[in-house]
C-alpha cells in the first residue's frame, strides 16, 4: 500500500499521542533540560535516566548552576550511571555555553564546538529543545528504518545512518513529536529482541520486514565481542580512628578523577607489597563488566594508613565519596 509523506508523519503522531511515553524532560522541554537528559541517555536505558535526571535538576536547575558548579558534586550525582565522561563534559559544556553563547545555542556549528556533542546529539538537541528540522538517528530510528525498508544493513553504519536519516527527513513533520515517536515506537513496539509487536505498530501494513516475516532478521547483528578480564584486588583499609582509606583516579583515563578504594592489578602478593600492608583478611569477591574490559576483584580488609590517600569516616562516605559502580559494588564488605 503507498503511502505519502504527509500520511507517514500524521500516523506516526497519532500514534505517538495516544501510545508515547511520559518522560520528565518531554514533559515541559527546555534546552537545558534536554541537554542534561541528552548527555544521561548516552548508552543508558531511560528508566535508569529518569530519577537521576529528577535528582540532577533539583541540584542545578539551571544552566549557570551548573556551569558554575564543582566537578566533585557533579560526579557523586552522577554516582551509579556509568560513563562518567559524560558528566565532565556536560559540566563543560554548561559552562561554554554560558561563556560563548550565553544560553544553550541552537546553531549546528555552535551546538557541536560544545565538549562532548557529536553529530547526533547536535540533531537531537536541535530537534527536542528547539523542535527544527533535524533527525537524530539512533538505534531505535534504524531498526525502524531497517524493518519498514527491509534493509540489511548494520546499525552503526555510516552510510546506512544517512539512508535513514534521509528517509525520515523526507516525511518529517513536527521535529520535536516526531523523533521522539519514532524513538518510542522502536522501544515500545519495534522490539530488538524477542517478538516485535508488530500488530500494533501503525505501519503494519506498509512494513517490508512483517510482509517477510522475518522482522529480527533486520537490522543486521554483530558478533559480540568477549571482553578481556582483568583480575584486581582491592584494599578496604581502615585507619585507627575507623575510617577507610580512598584514592583518587588520575585526571585521564577509564573512571578519570573519580574515588577508588586502593588497588593493583594482581593478587593478594601485588596488593601487599604496593600498599605495605599485611595481616589483609579475605573479605568476598565480585565483578564490573565495562564496555571493554572486565574486573575480577578480590577484596581485602586491612589496617593502617596510606599518605597517597584521604581517609572518610564510614558514616558518610555515600555522601562524600565519588564512588563508581566498580566501587560502589564493594560497600557490602565495609564493616559496619
Amino acid at each position: 500500500m503507498a503511502m505519502n509523506e504527509n500520511n507517514f508523519a500524521s500516523r506516526l503522531l497519532d500514534w505517538y499521542r495516544e501510545h508515547g511515553r511520559v518522560l520528565p524532560w518531554r514533559s515541559n522541554p527546555t534546552p537545558y533540560g534536554v541537554l542534561v537528559s541528552e548527555f544521561m541517555l548516552q548508552q543508558t536505558r531511560v528508566d535508569t535516566v529518569v530519577p537521576y535526571f529528577l535528582r540532577f535538576m533539583e541540584r542545578f536547575p539551571t544552566l549557570a548552576s551548573l556551569a558554575n558548579s564543582q566537578e566533585e558534586e557533579v560526579l557523586r550525582l552522577w554516582q551509579g550511571l556509568g560513563y562518567y565522561s559524560r558528566a565532565r563534559n556536560l559540566r563543560k559544556s554548561a559552562h561554554k555555553a554560558l561563556e560563548s553563547f550565553k544560553e544553550i545555542p541552537h546553531n549546528p556549528a555552535e551546538l557541536s564546538s560544545l565538549p562532548g556533542i557529536g553529530p547526533y546529539m547536535e540533531k537531537a538537541i536541535r530537534a527536542f529543545a528547539f523542535d527544527l528540522e533535524a533527525v537524530p538517528i539512533d538505534g531505535n530510528l534504524m531498526r525502524v528504518y531497517a524493518r519498514l525498508e527491509a534493509r540489511k544493513v548494520y546499525p552503526d553504519d555510516s552510510k546506512a545512518k544517512k539512508e535513514a536519516e534521509d528517509y525520515f527527513l523526507k516525511r518529517l513533520s513536527s521535529p520535536r513529536e516526531f523523533g521522539q515517536a519514532l524513538m518510542d515506537l522502536g522501544e515500545l513496539v519495534c522490539l530488538p529482541n524477542g517478538e516485535p509487536k508488530c500488530s500494533q505498530c501503525p505501519f503494519k501494513d506498509i512494513c517490508k520486514a512483517n510482509a517477510a516475516g522475518d522482522a529480527l532478521n533486520y537490522p543486521l547483528k554483530k558478533a559480540k565481542k568477549s571482553s578481556p578480564i582483568e583480575k584486581r584486588s582491592v584494599l578496604l583499609l581502615l585507619n585507627e580512628k575507623g575510617e577507610i582509606a580512598l584514592c583518587k583516579r588520575p585526571g585521564n583515563g577509564l573512571l578519570a578523577s573519580m574515588d577508588e578504594f586502593p588497588n593493583v592489578l594482581g593478587g593478594r602478593g601485588e596488593l601487599e607489597k604496593a600498599f605495605g600492608v599485611g595481616d589483609l583478611k579475605y573479605l568476598g569477591h565480585k565483578h564490573h563488566v565495562f564496555s571493554h574490559v572486565r574486573w575480577e576483584m578480590d577484596v581485602y580488609l586491612g589496617k593502617g594508613t596510606l599518605n597517597e590517600c584521604t581517609y572518610v569516616a564510614l558514616s558518610s562516605l555515600k555522601e562524600k565519596a565519588a564512588l563508581p559502580t566498580a566501587f560502589a559494588k564493594l560497600l557490602i564488605f565495609v564493616p559496619a
